[in-house]
């Protein structure tokens, strides 16, 4: 209950500083796209200087503001910097973003050349009536000073615990020990759930840190600024209020026990004694020393029970010699037919296998129930035990293919059916009996036909109907939740000589190597596909467009660096990759299909073995046509 507690608390507490850190973002966003109204698209640098000192208000949300050209040339800026208007910004990561995207962006962290304190550049795009970019507005905001992480500082989460923000790249945006800010994040190996939130994931588990300890983590993404906010409690912090609770709660009861003993011995030794006298007799009737219970007693509710079981006693005596005589009829049946077989009785206990069953699952006739369960396989027990349990308690049947690992480390797929046997009257259950087939090979059949239904048999990798079947569930995931996910596609450029010069197995000994070196280079989490021919496709769930192209770029350096030889000839290819993301305009997966496909043809226009990126904005799709 404590963990859970602390888990939901930091989950909340998460979710909230996320909200708050995004609420700030917006707010600011809203004021520069306002002031940009305000502005208009005039470049008259005496405009542009009055009309940012009459919007002096917004240096309590910035340390200063810039406008720029289409060219990212800084043309007035307020509060004024020397060297700071006419500052060429055009080869810089945030002029660069803003251009592309075309929508607000908030830049990596920098260090400012005159505070020497780190900072972001907030920037929105200035556009001319025809959609082109002719600008941008941007306010500098101090990590430090701007009030953004107010809320984080006021976080009490013990006396070791502590809250931070990262950028998804790895740079620490805020942290108690102020000397880590603008630090890259070191060690991120060490800790898995912290390398999952730079990834773009929401959750909360437990880990250890750099330096060892293990600690309650929560995460939650700021998606207008592509920020992480993470929450680290030390696991012994969370317990402490456990532990002072407990040492209270073993006081009171062992002074109250000490009290009450005494008092409550001698009640229950009388009360007890006329049942002392029962517990003898039924135990003499169940070693057959005496027929029935005799009991010399005024409790009329003792005589009564006397009675009971005298009567049922007489019964059980009939029924023990016609269940004998059914049992050798059902020993018989069951040892005779070559099908596994079982019975288990009302409590769900088996108590009987068939030759048949026991050499299927090779184990000895006296091998406790508890110890072959355990050979059940681990993914499939719960389950199974779980329908078990239900079908008792129901009479339905228990219907259930499951795997279980032999003695040999041989690994069956068992088809268990199983019918509960009821009375004819009153409808209670006896338990079960139950048949069991090896279904080992149709499995393995089945599984090797789903496999080659979406696999390319020369590489192993996706083909094109698997792929589509990902991108589908992906861009559904997009539509719900806003997921953001990345499309990488591209051909071998320089191919068709390997097959005309070397001969197709010379081609597929290329395909077969670059498609394990694109398997090597992306993420565990992301679906490569070969979709025919030497095209391929990379799909990259929860991945921002920042990420993508750096696993682009990745890839194309990798493959560059592959070769195969025929006849002392070396042959080589490159990649000309197209990249995009889902939008919120697109109505199919086809329509990122169509960018992504645009922007390799793009690549490949532009001189081959490259990398081009492409946005919604920047896509037309009567392009193709021309």
């Amino acid at each position: 209950m404590v963990h859970d507690t602390n888990m939901a608390h930091l989950r909340y507490e998460a979710d909230l500083l996320a909200d708050e850190i995004t609420q700030q973002i917006n707010q600011r966003i809203n004021a520069l796209e306002r002031l940009n109204g305000a502005l208009g698209l005039s470049n008259d640098t005496s405009w542009l200087n009055y009309e940012l000192q009459k919007n002096s208000s917004l240096l309590a949300w910035f340390e200063g503001l810039v406008i720029s050209d289409e060219k990212g040339v800084i043309l007035s800026d307020w509060p004024s910097v020397v060297g700071r208007v006419g500052l060429d910004t055009s080869e810089l990561e945030y002029f660069k973003m803003v251009r592309g995207v075309r929508r607000p962006y908030v830049s990596e962290p920098f260090v400012g050349r005159a505070s020497g304190m780190p900072l972001v550049l907030i920037s929105v795009p200035r556009m001319d009536s025809d959609g082109r970019f002719a600008g941008f507005v941007g306010g500098i905001v101090s990590l430090k000073s701007s009030g953004m992480f107010n809320r984080l500082s006021t976080i009490r989460l013990g006396n070791e615990g502590y809250a931070a923000v990262s950028t998804a790249s790895g740079k620490i945006l805020y942290h108690p020990d102020h000397a880590l800010v603008n630090a890259e994040i070191s060690d991120v190996q060490l800790n898995p759930l912290l390398e999952l939130a730079l990834a773009g994931w929401n959750g909360e588990g437990v880990a250890e840190l750099a330096n060892g300890n293990v600690s309650l983590q929560a995460y939650a993404q700021v998606w207008p600024a592509d920020w992480v906010v993470g929450l680290f409690l030390p696991a012994d912090q969370a317990q402490l209020p456990l532990s002072g609770f407990i040492y209270k709660l073993l006081g009171i009861w062992f002074v109250t026990a000490l009290i009450m003993m005494p008092l409550l011995w001698w009640l229950l030794a009388r009360i007890l004694k006329p049942l002392d006298h029962l517990e003898a007799q039924i135990g003499e009737v169940g070693v057959g020393q005496r027929e029935s219970l005799d009991l010399a007693t005024s409790m009329q509710e003792l005589q009564q029970v006397a009675v009971t079981f005298n009567r049922v006693e007489h019964e059980r005596q009939q029924l023990v010699g016609h269940l004998q005589e059914r049992q050798a009829f059902l020993d018989s049946v069951l040892s005779a037919t070559p099908q596994g077989m079982f019975v288990a009785n009302f409590g769900g206990k088996i108590t009987y296998m068939n030759p048949a069953l026991l050499e299927m699952l090779d184990i000895p006739s006296d091998t406790p129930m508890e110890a072959w369960i355990e050979q059940v396989h681990a993914d499939d027990r719960e389950g199974a035990r779980d329908m078990w349990v239900h079908s008792l308690k129901t009479g339905s049947d228990f219907v259930r293919q499951l795997r279980f690992v032999r003695s040999d480390q041989e690994t069956l797929w068992l088809d268990v059916h199983a019918r509960v046997v009821m009375l004819s009257q009153g409808g209670h259950s006896l338990g079960l009996v139950g048949v069991v087939k090896d279904i080992t090979e149709r499995r393995q059949q089945e599984a090797l036909q789903r496999w080659e239904a979406e696999h390319d048999p020369l590489t192993g990798l996706l083909n094109r109907r698997g792929f589509d079947r990902r991108l589908e569930e992906a861009f559904a995931d997009f539509q719900k939740t806003s997921t953001p996910s990345a499309l990488l596609l591209f051909d071998l450029d320089h191919f068709k000589p390997i097959n005309d010069e070397g001969g197709h197995a010379l081609g597929d000994e290329m395909l077969r190597r670059i498609a394990q070196i694109v398997a090597w280079e992306v993420r565990r989490s992301d679906h490569v596909a070969r979709q025919g021919g030497d095209e391929f496709g990379v799909l990259l769930p929860s991945c921002t467009l920042n990420q993508a192209e750096r696993i682009a770029e990745s890839l194309r350096q990798a493959v560059s660096e592959v070769s195969v030889t025929h006849e002392g000839k070396e042959y080589t290819v490159t990649l000309s990759i197209g990249v995009t993301t889902f939008d919120d305009n697109d109505d199919t997966v086809e329509a990122a299909l169509s960018r992504a496909d645009a922007a390799s043809y793009e690549a490949k226009g532009q001189g081959r073995d490259g990398v081009v990126v492409k946005l919604p904005s920047e896509f037309d799709p009567m392009a193709l046509f021309d």
